[in-house]
């Protein structure tokens, strides 16, 4: 009979020591590898739980953050109606999104009849169908039966009605700073406006973009105080609400650089910064008249700039912004639509002069 080393056999007989030998080791064994692999995998899910705080964070998975509506109204009143037909056809270009358009014509107006009755967005590229709702007071079809708090709430938070992320191709993250009372004067145009019956599809953002995009939506809980009564405070407030085409990479604050693709053709916002490769060489009456008509000189703007809303603008408040964007950082970032596309390293897009950056 020999005896060989753990776990103790004999080549014989096994005895019922021996066996009892080797069940204990199998079980030994069998316990210190399970602690291993829990720990492991303990391991593992910390590390994705850092990943996950410190990169897309939680919000895919648990949902927006959602304010709770209340049950108040805005009271209607002529200034408020007068205000809010202003916003919506001027500043906030609501038509632009919410109405079908004539992409035929310079300015693409909005097609007789259908203003604010909403479309499904002619957009290339987009990761799925985004549809902007129906915004008139129709019955069947349109935004009659939501709250005046929901409809708030959707324009500054992006939260649908139904409690869902609107996708930021509404611009509620530049909409937050609107005002209390603008957004109240909003609320109360739309509900004066004519009911128009247009059937729509519901939204269908991709995956895994639908997760993505539920961490964007933020509470407005307190107050948003008008600007203050200065020309400068004015612009900045204006162009901050109006021009976020422009604002899109943070390291080229109103430089430019967002694609834009659709029936207007691919266009990238230019650079608005008081840099040579900007708009320095605007003058007040060049940048109104650009912002009112679509032309600076005799270039013609593409129409996916909103400026068939902005010409309803008064000139006090184009006045404003010309003197806000000329207070902005010069940022060398230029853009050029007339030029063959060529890769930018500022930006990330292709665009006309993008190798020159």
């Amino acid at each position: 009979m020999v005896l060989v080393s753990s776990p103790a056999v004999f080549l014989g007989e096994r005895s019922p020591g021996a066996i009892r030998t080797i069940y204990n080791w199998g079980t030994f064994e069998v316990r210190r590898r399970g602690r291993v692999l829990l720990f492991c995998a303990a391991g593992l899910l910390v590390l994705l739980a850092v990943a996950i705080t410190f990169t897309i964070g939680w919000r895919p998975f648990i949902g927006p953050r959602v304010r709770a509506t209340t049950n108040r109204q805005f009271e209607r009143t002529p200034e408020r109606l007068a205000r809010g037909k202003y916003l919506v056809q001027g500043l906030l270009s609501c038509e632009v999104c919410h109405s079908p358009s004539d992409w035929t014509q310079h300015g693409a107006p909005s097609v007789d009849g259908m203003e604010l009755a909403g479309q499904t967005m002619p957009l290339a590229g987009f990761p799925g169908t985004a549809v902007a709702p129906n915004l008139t007071p129709d019955p069947q079809t349109g935004a009659v039966a939501w709250t005046d708090d929901q409809l708030a709430r959707a324009i500054r938070e992006g939260i649908k009605h139904d409690g869902s992320t609107i996708f930021p191709l509404m611009p509620y993250f530049e909409f937050k700073t609107l005002s209390d009372e603008d957004l109240a004067s909003v609320v109360v145009y739309l509900r004066s406006v004519a009911p128009v019956r247009n059937p729509l599809p519901a939204s269908k953002i991709n995956f895994p973009v639908n997760l993505l995009v539920q961490g964007v939506p933020a509470p407005v809980t307190g107050p948003v105080p008008p600007p203050a009564n200065d020309q400068l405070a004015r612009g900045k407030y204006l162009v901050k609400l109006g021009c976020g085409c422009h604002n899109v990479v943070d390291k080229l604050p109103y430089a430019g650089g967002e694609t834009l693709g659709g029936p207007w053709g691919s266009v990238v916002s230019a650079n608005l910064t008081p840099d040579a490769s900007g708009i320095i060489y605007y003058s007040e009456q060049t940048f109104i008249t650009a912002l009112r008509t679509g032309y600076v000189g005799a270039r013609k703007l593409n129409s996916i700039m909103p400026f068939g809303e902005f010409k309803n603008l008064t000139d006090d408040d184009l006045k404003a912004m010309y003197a806000y964007v000329h207070t902005l950082q010069p940022v060398k970032h230029r853009v050029d639509n007339t030029l063959i596309a060529t890769y930018c390293k500022l930006c990330k897009q292709k665009h006309g002069a993008g190798e020159e950056n």
